[in-house]
């Protein structure tokens, strides 16, 4: 096993992948003035990696040599703990925005090692064997792997199978002797412009008429047919001033509408085709893991809010005041019971399929409603500590001439510092509640690994009601006993 450094990352994705951004393709995505931000953000994984005040966190043997701890099957509650520790240093090296790279394709080979063995079983395949040889060779060429699940899917109202449009599911149009050809679209497929492998989960449950959609496999980015269009948000703060945009202008995570224009995809990567009453249980093993990896990620984020307000309030000069000290406790105990609810998730793991422990999922979706039910009243906090310069104040250039920098310098001045200082906190604020970049980040905090109505339904269904209806039986005298169902 060999890790990579971090250039020969980057000298890996000059390739022939099919990329297009703003309506022209891009020749190169290491050196495109948008994306090549994307690829040097996510290059942190592996720069972490060769440091060595990081190393034994970024790094795993177990006796076959150095991998990435991406990689690694947890087998115990210190396994989840360390993962998610990396997730959280990775994403506080980002700036708050989550590196990506290798945490979601390896939720994704967690989620189809534990279902392979049951398809398998029932239907004599092969693909245990099959996700493991491709898990093999992720770590040992330590690559960087996205994931396409979320399909385009038209009208929701419809099945698969029953849209107009057949092709607004990936779904197989041809099996040969050799592999089989798929065509159809996913969106919001993260990290694809810049990562090496794509790896493709069913969305949803689907029942026996919708088989053809009930397809897994894994392709490379320059795999012909395949079609990533590159979403254009904001893309001036990447190209933008590092002084307006202390953020945005360094870290960047690319989204796509990733197309399968008649893919073809050799047995040997296909994990799963038109066995369709696993398609729901792959979809759901993959989120099991990879809402732990959200919660993790989101740390960094709730801790620059809660640093943000207390920065602002201090500058400011309001810190003593009542209202935004309670306030702070408020974003406080937001901040700490998300960092809980994301411990004690992984310390009550328990093991699953293949022996696979899977992080709690009780815990893990309080965790994310929890993050995602309160990040706008969070934001509200920061914004109103801050104060409305965050949107009237200078741009990059104003600070930058002598003739209007000495103005700001000192009317912008507050407590215990001048202007330009006040004016550098400001611009830190402004780029992560007040900008495009802000706004991408509330939009994640919604939609991004699950719906907040799909968290509430996974506490509900998580959540064993036995024993608390038993015990409040119990002090009413009641004696028969009861049958609680699912919720």
């Amino acid at each position: 096993m060999a890790l990579r450094t971090a250039e020969q990352y980057i000298q890996s994705l000059r390739d022939r992948r099919t990329v297009y951004f703003r309506g022209q393709q891009v020749a190169d995505v290491t050196t495109h003035p948008v994306i090549s931000v994307a690829v040097n953000h996510a290059a942190i994984d592996y720069r972490l990696a060769e440091d060595p005040s990081h190393r034994s966190l970024c790094v795993v043997n177990d006796g076959g040599g150095d991998y990435s701890r991406y990689y690694q099957i947890p087998r115990t509650p210190e396994d989840l703990l360390q993962r998610s520790a990396l997730i959280e240093l990775a994403t506080a090296e980002g700036g708050t925005l989550v590196v990506l790279i290798k945490e979601i394709g390896s939720d994704a080979l967690c989620g189809l090692l534990r279902v392979a063995a049951s398809v398998d079983e029932k239907h004599g395949t092969e693909y245990v064997r099959r996700v493991r040889t491709f898990r093999d060779y992720c770590c040992t060429n330590d690559l960087a792997v996205a994931v396409a699940q979320t399909d385009v899917k038209g009208d929701r109202s419809l099945a698969p199978s029953a849209q107009a449009d057949p092709d607004l599911h990936v779904h197989l149009v041809e099996r040969r002797s050799d592999g089989i050809v798929v065509r159809g679209a996913k969106a919001h497929t993260s990290v694809s412009t810049n990562a090496n492998e794509l790896i493709v989960l069913p969305t949803r449950a689907l029942g026996q008429a919708d088989r053809d959609y009930a397809v897994s496999f894994a392709i490379p980015l320059d795999t012909p047919g395949l079609v990533l269009l590159a979403s254009a948000y904001d893309s001036t703060a990447a190209q933008g001033s590092v002084v307006e945009h202390p953020i945005s202008a360094r870290h960047k995570m690319m989204e796509t509408t990733t197309v399968f224009d008649n893919v073809f995809v050799p047995w040997e990567r296909v994990f799963l085709c038109g066995e369709s009453e696993f398609a729901g249980p792959l979809a759901l093993a993959f989120v099991e893991h990879h809402r732990f990896t959200a919660i993790s990620y989101k740390l960094p984020l709730v801790d620059a809010l809660v640093g943000s307000a207390m920065m602002m309030a201090e500058v400011n000069g309001v810190a003593k005041a009542g209202h935004v000290r309670e306030k702070l406790v408020q974003l406080i105990s937001y901040a700490e019971t998300l960092r809980g609810l994301t411990r004690y998730a992984a310390m009550v793991a328990k093991p699953r399929e293949a022996g696979l422990l899977v992080p709690d999922p009780l815990y893990v979706n309080m965790a994310k409603y929890h993050f995602a039910h309160g990040y706008h009243e969070a934001i509200r906090h920061v914004q109103d500590i801050a104060g409305g310069s965050l949107v009237t104040g200078p741009g990059a250039e104003d600070l930058e001439k002598e003739e209007t920098a000495r103005y700001y310098e000192k009317y912008y001045a507050g407590h215990g510092v001048g202007g330009r200082e006040r004016l550098k906190a400001l611009m830190l604020v402004k780029d992560l509640v007040a900008s495009g970049f802000g706004a991408y980040q509330e939009v994640l905090a919604v939609h991004a690994e699950g719906s907040l109505e799909a968290e509430k339904m996974m506490v509900l269904r998580s959540y064993d009601g036995r024993p608390a209806t038993a015990y409040v039986r119990r002090l009413a005298g009641l004696t028969a006993p009861a049958a609680v169902e699912a919720l």
